[in-house]
């Protein structure tokens, strides 16, 4: 599944230039990259604030809804694993400013395609930016994080405050303008590309402080591991895809208040995500992530145990809390577990596990279609089992690059 490990880590001669600064914040040595993670996953929160309003004014089926959910995560998923063996081997400093430029114009022109295979083909090609700008911004952003999980998790909240802001945005401006609003949201991508070039010019300027250190590869935890990530990261895309159908066809609300609910999950993701670093400072990274899982589902089976709608937006937020804790610690336990390959690691927890649940979203429409939003979620709620599982299987690292 990866690369044969040849013993030495490749670095470029400005790999140590990127590497963590002790004398710094956590958040000066990650703002960057942070605010990059932002803009890029926005893009991939832009699919489910989406999809409401392509059932509503297109007549999508959910099935077909659930499609659009499909391509982007093929887009972002099946291109991870050798996107991140390519940046490893080589630093290609112009990856992630294009893979941001080419996610937001994917996404962006996808409301103003007027047939359903091309909303599919734009979406594929925004899931494929997103996969060219993982691996290197992860491998980049883990060196300036250093060992601390708690400035990882400025890096991986980042890309939740995209997801956060995508619907808060989105949604008024599509309930107002239709679906070729989208096309409104394609500056940010163009203009962070810009900033990331200027950025990796500052960087190579800038003096050595560190070096890195390789550790010794466990690819059967990180396999374990990226199990337990999809298993998580299909409770996640389905919550994300299914919330706001949830409130406006079981609960009754309007599609505003749908997309409210949407927004708090989201947000509830970005405070999970923070705190998620912060837990495994103090408890570890493992012990974070188990805990994670065993609240999961307590957490959506209170959701759907409340009836009324606005009494449950409290309840939504909570499950975007329970559902993100583990998600910072996963990316940075992951690249722990392989020191020597941090793009291909990064590729695939930041991008190929967590875009993976993607893949089983049409078997949740046709749930959705024959029972309704309701029943995708309860079959969401059994699912966090197979991650508390798996779990117990996951070790702590044998060493930590430094």
């Amino acid at each position: 599944m990866f690369p044969a490990d040849s013993g030495r880590v490749t670095t470029s001669p400005t790999a140590s230039t990127a590497a963590a600064d002790p004398t710094r914040s956590p958040w000066s040595r990650m703002r960057v990259w942070a605010i990059a993670h932002a803009v890029d996953d926005f893009y991939q929160g832009l699919v489910p604030a989406m999809v409401p309003f392509f059932v509503l004014e297109r007549g999508y089926s959910y099935l077909g809804a659930s499609g659009l959910a499909l391509a982007a995560s093929l887009g972002s998923a099946l291109p991870q694993l050798a996107v991140g063996v390519l940046a490893d081997r080589h630093r290609l400093p112009w990856l992630a400013p294009l893979g941001v430029s080419i996610a937001g114009g994917g996404a962006g022109l996808a409301g103003l395609a007027p047939t359903y295979p091309l909303v599919l083909v734009l979406l594929l090609c925004s899931g494929l930016g997103v996969a060219m700008f993982h691996p290197p911004a992860g491998r980049d952003a883990r060196l300036r994080a250093g060992d601390s999980a708690s400035a990882m998790s400025y890096f991986a909240a980042g890309g939740s405050v995209g997801f956060f802001i995508a619907p808060a945005l989105a949604t008024p401006a599509l309930a107002a303008l239709g679906l070729g609003a989208t096309a409104l949201f394609i500056p940010p991508a163009v203009l962070m590309a810009y900033v990331l070039v200027r950025h990796d010019r500052r960087t190579r300027r800038a003096p050595s402080t560190t070096k890195t250190s390789p550790g010794v590869n466990r690819t059967g935890l990180f396999v374990v591991l990226v199990l337990v990530e999809v298993t998580r990261s299909t409770v996640s895309i389905g919550v994300n895809t299914f919330v706001a159908l949830y409130w406006i066809y079981h609960l009754g609300a309007s599609a505003a208040l749908g997309g409210a609910a949407l927004t708090l999950e989201l947000a509830g993701g970005v405070l999970g995500t923070l705190a998620g670093g912060r837990i495994a400072d103090r408890i570890g990274m493992v012990r974070t992530i188990q805990l994670g899982n065993v609240l999961l589902a307590p957490a959506l089976i209170g959701m759907l145990a409340c009836k009324d709608a606005y009494a449950a937006l409290p309840l939504v937020l909570i499950v975007g809390v329970v559902t993100n804790i583990p998600f910072a610690v996963l990316v940075k336990l992951g690249q722990d577990y392989l020191p020597s390959r941090p793009g291909t690691a990064a590729g695939v927890t930041l991008g190929l596990a967590v875009s993976a649940g993607g893949l089983f979203m049409p078997l949740l429409g046709l749930v959705a279609d024959h029972h309704g939003p309701r029943g995708a979620f309860v079959v969401l709620a059994a699912v966090p089992l197979f991650a508390i599982a798996m779990s117990t299987a996951l070790r702590k690292p044998a060493t930590t690059p430094t």
